[in-house]
Formats: structure tokens, sequence, C-alpha cells
């Protein structure tokens, strides 16, 4: 009988570990799933004030849906033409960069030779023999590339449509799935957390970003960067990855000033710029419009953004703080999940009878 316990917790770590194998070979399944479930959670709240004034489900759901969907190709087709451009280019600007830069590149140059030395040393003189795998051709990896973004495209824009369009239906069979009052009650005040702060967050951080491109591509015009605007779009999309997005921006940037402008110290001015801006996003202005109750751990983020990004590469790095928002909310409203909630969030927040009063209560609220 003594074991049993160690055999449970032994069991809730093989389910663990499985669900994250199969979360790792099955990511181009989950994650248009998963994309539509938070597209319609952040579209949630509108649709339901539209169907407060008369609009049916259906029809809110296809104009919101839609009008996202449009958006999301206005912004990625507007740029489009000028980073394929720019990709034409690489070439030569890499070997304007290597010019400018060319005291830093001959030290490094020094720096290989000195290790290849090293390592014929270690094969007695003899040059180590290469083996050259052949990849897929250039124009193959494009159109793999393009038809599975197309295809997780689809398949989220159909996904949070029909959710949407479904209305309440989900939450009546959760409430009906519970066979007690205070089950039905908890999972729905659960739910409608979930929503309202998956919601708010999502749409708050959107227009934070939206600001901070605005901003990134009027301090480049000033600059006198070309294309400018691109700078903005490519900030505001880099945004949506903590932490890792800032600097790759940067990066892209200051190569690009590089190329751009004849003096090393105007050019850096540009990256510069770039990482005050997302500085000052970063540490007073997101977290001033985001909240209290949204404020996460910066440990925790930080690690769910590698760990994400490592499972699933880019796209897992980008929903990886909506993810962390949905299970600090489940935490909060399951007692044996508070201590983990308690340090996910951002401050100490002590839990009370009275909080999880308000909590039902306005759980119940929103059901009426």
């Amino acid at each position: 009988m003594n074991d049993i316990p160690s055999i449970r917790r032994s069991l809730q770590i093989l389910v663990l570990l499985a669900l994250f194998v199969t979360a790792y070979f099955a990511r181009d399944l989950i994650l248009p799933i998963l994309l539509g479930f938070l597209l319609a959670l952040t579209l949630s709240p509108l649709a339901r004030g539209m169907a407060r004034v008369g609009v049916p489900h259906a029809v809110s759901a296809v104009l919101l849906v839609t009008m996202t969907a449009l958006a999301v190709l206005t912004v990625v087709l507007g740029s489009a033409g000028t980073v394929a451009l720019w990709s034409d280019e690489i070439p030569s600007m890499t070997a304007e960069i290597q010019q400018k830069m060319r005291g830093m590149s001959d030290a490094v140059e020094s720096m290989r030779e000195v290790t290849e030395d090293v390592e014929n040393m270690g094969n007695n003189g003899n040059p180590a023999t290469e083996v050259i795998v052949k990849q897929p051709g250039l124009l193959d990896t494009a159109f793999d590339t393009l038809a599975q973004i197309g295809t997780t495209f689809a398949v989220t824009v159909v996904l949070a449509m029909l959710l949407l369009a479904s209305g309440e239906m989900f939450y009546l069979k959760l409430v009906q799935a519970m066979p007690t009052l205070t089950g039905k009650k908890r999972a729905l005040s659960t739910v409608h957390n979930i929503e309202r702060r998956v919601s708010h967050y999502l749409l708050t951080i959107t227009l934070i970003n939206a600001g901070l491109g605005l901003c990134v591509g009027l301090y480049l015009t000033a600059l006198g960067m070309p294309k400018a605007y691109v700078w903005g779009v490519a900030a505001f999309l880099l945004n949506f990855l903590p932490y890792i997005g800032g600097f790759v921006g940067s990066a892209l940037v200051a190569a690009f000033s590089i190329v751009t402008f004849d003096s090393i110290g105007y050019a850096l001015l540009a990256p510069l710029g770039y990482q005050i801006l997302t500085a000052v996003e970063g540490q007073f202005v997101t977290p001033w419009l985001v909240g209290r109750r949204l404020a996460l751990n910066t440990v925790a983020v930080f690690l769910t953004v590698v760990f994400w990004g490592w499972l699933w590469g880019i796209p897992g790095a980008l929903v990886a703080v909506p993810f962390l928002v949905v299970f600090k909310v489940i935490c909060e409203n399951f007692e044996p999940l508070r201590t983990i909630g308690n340090f996910l969030s951002g401050e100490n927040i002590e839990y009370t009878e009275k909080d999880e009063e308000n909590r039902v209560a306005a759980g119940a609220s929103a059901s009426e």
C-alpha cells in the first residue's frame, strides 16, 4: 500500500512524457488546432458583444474571422515583395558587410586557420574527409514550406470560424458533463476566466506590438533607412517572441543598416534605437497595459519560450506565452495547482475564500 503514491507519481511522469512525445511528432496536426482555439478565444468577446445587439453567431463568426484573415494576408503580402528582393541581394550584402567589418573578419579568419591546423595535427597531418549530404532543391523546399503554411492557415481559420459560429454550445456541453453543481460552476468559471484573460492578453499584446512596429518604422524612416515600413512589420511580428524577437530584429536591422549607411557609427544608431524601443515596451508599456492578474514570472516565460521553441520551432515559440496564460488560469482555479499558479505569476498572489467566491460568482454571471 505504501508504494501506491510512488506508482501514481511515476504514472503521471510517464503520461507527461508521452504527451510531449506526441506533441513533438504530431506538430503538424496539433499546431493548427491550437491556433484555431486561440483565435476563437481572442475573438469570442467580440462575437458575444455582437450577439447582444442581434447579430447571429454564424454571421459574426464569418465577419470576424474573415477580417482577421484579410489583415494577416495584407501584412504578409504587403511585405513579401521587398523581403524576396532583399533575399536575392543577400550575397552582395554579405560581401559588403565583410568589407566594412574587415578588421573583425581578419581576426575571425586567423582563428579559423589556427583551428584547422589543430584539427590537421589531430589527424596526423591528413586533412579530414568531408561527407556531403545532398539536400532537397530550393524550389522543392519552398513549395513544401508554402504548402504547410497554407494548410495550417486554412485549418486555423476554418476551425476558429466553426467554434465562434457554435455560440454557447461548448459551454453547455461542459456544464452538462459535470456531475455536481459545484463542479459545473467551477468548470464554467475556469472556461470564462481563460477566455477573458487570453482574449485580453492577445488583443493587448497585438495592439502593443502594432504600436512598437509603428514607432520602429518611423524611427528608421527618420534615420533614412529604405523600406522602413518593412522593418516596422518585422518588429510587429518578431515581438510576439518574448526576449528572442527583440534580439533577432536588432541583429537584422544592424546588418541592413551597415550595408545602407557609409558610417559604421551612424549605422549602429538603427539597432540601438530598435533595442531602446523594445526595452521600453517590455519594461514599462506591456506591464502597465497587461495588468497585475496577467503578469507572468519572467523566468517561467523565458523557459516556456525556449522549451516550446525547441519542441516546435518558431511556431512553438509564438504560442508558448498564450499557452502559459491558459495553464496559469487553470492553476488559479483548482486548489491542488494553485502553488504552481502562484509561481507562474509575476507577483505574489494570496488566495482567499473571498477570491474563490468572486471567481464562482463571475463565472455564474457570465453564463447568464
